[in-house]
């Protein structure tokens, strides 16, 4: 399954939070500083958006958005 297909699947199934409100619109936008919360199979990332990219690219180009609050592995 593609990552927005996938990313899309969570957010229309409840698991994705924005500044702590459900969303359930996959189009929703984001705004930089907003907190993402998501809800996978066995465990929870806690996302804050500070960067957009022109356009889209591979995960290692991705990483540099956001900041992990868990202080994890990206």
């Amino acid at each position: 399954m593609k990552a927005r297909t996938s990313a899309a699947a969570l957010v229309e199934a409840g698991h994705v939070r924005i500044n702590g409100v459900r969303e359930t619109a996959p189009g929703h936008s984001v705004k930089l500083g907003d907190v993402l919360t998501i809800g996978l199979d066995r465990s929870v990332r806690i996302l804050k958006v500070i960067g957009f990219a022109e356009r889209r690219g591979d995960a290692q180009a991705a990483r540099v958005l956001f900041e992990d609050l868990q202080g994890g592995p990206k």
